[in-house]
């Protein structure tokens, strides 16, 4: 018997790119993660409701140990969404999916408090390049929000709260307040600038460098103020 399909209507499927958070453990994980608490603790949210891939590439660990770490990262309301550069024994059902192809930016590389040890290592992956598109978001972003924005500059016209953050493949152009975090050229771009009519920031970055609010000079709090990356560093001047 051949069966008709009387129902002609199709699936859509669409492609669409993520930034995600890549982290890269080392081994012994119990002072790994005391570093990952660290960076937890200084910037509140970081990881929270965020995608994340975890980067095993030539650590050599067995599947109990995966399982623990997850486990451990779960505790810590990190989410797992997959496992790249592992070997295909250690995964099996109930782990995360193996993935592979992301383009990557430049490591974040967020030193802890206390000078031994090596600091944990975020890395922004994404699929697609900066461009020179630009967005307007004509409203203030509250405290929990997210605006991200691999493709270009991001502009606010407002304040951008405590908690909240604005994520931009360019520059991030803030014409009020700064209290929240501002990442500018998130996925590989050196010459992006973070302009803000008031600094107050709890962290800002730049093509993967990283600056807290403890370390940013004390006359620049308050102050309408400019960054921008040299020589791997951030460097701040106030504007006129």
């Amino acid at each position: 018997m051949t069966k008709v399909l009387t129902d002609a209507r199709s699936i859509r499927i669409k492609g669409r790119s993520f930034l995600a958070v890549m982290l890269s453990p080392d081994l012994p994980f119990d002072d790994w993660l005391a570093r990952l608490d660290d960076l937890a603790a200084r910037s509140a949210g970081f990881f929270l409701g965020r995608p994340v891939v975890l980067d095993l590439t030539d650590l050599q660990i067995d599947r109990p140990q995966l399982k623990e770490l997850i486990a451990e990262l779960a505790k810590r309301n990190v989410s797992i969404m997959g496992i790249e550069g592992a070997r295909p024994s250690i995964l099996g059902s109930g782990m995360p999916p193996a993935l592979k192809g992301g383009r990557s930016a430049s490591d974040i590389e967020v030193q802890a408090n206390e000078p031994a040890g090596s600091p944990v290592k975020p890395e922004v992956a994404a699929i697609r390049p900066a461009t020179t598109q630009s967005i307007v978001i004509r409203e203030p972003v509250r405290s929990g929000q997210s605006v991200i924005f691999p493709e270009g500059d991001v502009t606010i016209v407002g304040s951008v709260a405590s908690g909240a953050e604005v994520i931009a493949g360019g520059s991030v152009h803030i014409y009020g307040a700064l209290r929240g975090r501002a990442m500018a050229g998130s996925i590989g771009n050196a010459s992006a600038r973070i302009f803000c009519r008031k600094l107050e920031a709890e962290l800002v970055a730049i093509d993967g460098v990283y600056k807290m609010a403890e370390d940013m000079a004390a006359n620049l709090r308050g102050q309408a103020v400019q960054l921008w990356l040299e020589d791997d560093a951030i460097m701040a001047e106030k504007m006129a």
